[in-house]
């Protein structure tokens, strides 16, 4: 059994992992720290084989600094911080290495709109990139949309494509990338319906962060491709 503790668990994200973690046959959920429900994260750390984060841009990094320094794997959902500083992070005296996964989206769909986009930026020079998020998304544009421009320029040589962010209630994760050439344009798109649709890849991570060959990871698709 992996033991698995959320930090961020009253949160819309937060619930639905607890929910699919208490779900999974070989999981075991041992913590929710949430500052609404009065519990830190430092309270669950010690129970935990991996810690699963979606809390806000502003704690994400110092919620991962502790777990690698308490020797705990930790998945990142949280987006829109400085990652930098997990480059050189290492677990405390006496503590086993620990990894950090960080996905700006563990939707199996967005990841393969992803690698679709990476694929089609070799073959049409032009794109831009048009992100939908509810209006409560704190980062913009969104981690999955600035990772998609990565990859694209990375693939392409070129510069990133643009990025367009929209903010509105009704909305829950969307994206599109419209590529464009002579007499023709290619668009490439991914719709959240709901969020469910992410716990397959939330779990796939928990699963997989503690056997990834490189620590800060960033993209799920290191365990899918």
């Amino acid at each position: 059994m992996i033991a698995v503790a959320v930090a961020g668990a009253a949160g819309r994200m937060g619930r639905t992992v607890c929910d699919a973690v208490e779900r999974a046959p070989d999981m075991e959920l041992v913590g929710r720290a949430d500052p609404a429900l009065g519990t830190t994260l430092a309270e669950v750390l010690e129970a935990a084989d991996v810690v699963v984060d979606f809390t806000r841009p502003d704690t994400a990094l110092e919620n991962a600094l502790a777990c690698v320094d308490a020797g705990v794997h930790v998945v990142i959902g949280t987006t829109g911080f400085d990652r930098a500083p997990l480059d050189d992070a290492r677990p405390a005296a006496g503590r086993p290495a620990a990894n950090v996964l960080i996905a700006p989206n563990f939707a199996i769909g967005a990841i393969l709109m992803m690698r679709f986009a990476e694929q089609a930026a070799l073959h049409m020079p032009r794109a831009e990139i048009i992100e939908f998020h509810h209006e409560a998304k704190l980062d913009a544009p969104s981690g999955t949309a600035a990772r998609t421009a990565e990859l694209m320029s990375a693939a392409s040589g070129g510069a990133p494509p643009p990025i367009h962010s929209v903010r509105l209630p009704g909305l829950v994760a969307h994206q599109e990338v419209i590529l464009g050439d002579v007499g023709q344009t290619l668009t490439i798109r991914h719709d959240t319906i709901d969020r469910e649709c992410f716990m397959p890849g939330v779990l796939l991570a928990i699963r997989g962060v503690g056997e990834l060959a490189s620590s800060p990871t960033v993209g799920l698709e290191k365990l899918l491709f």
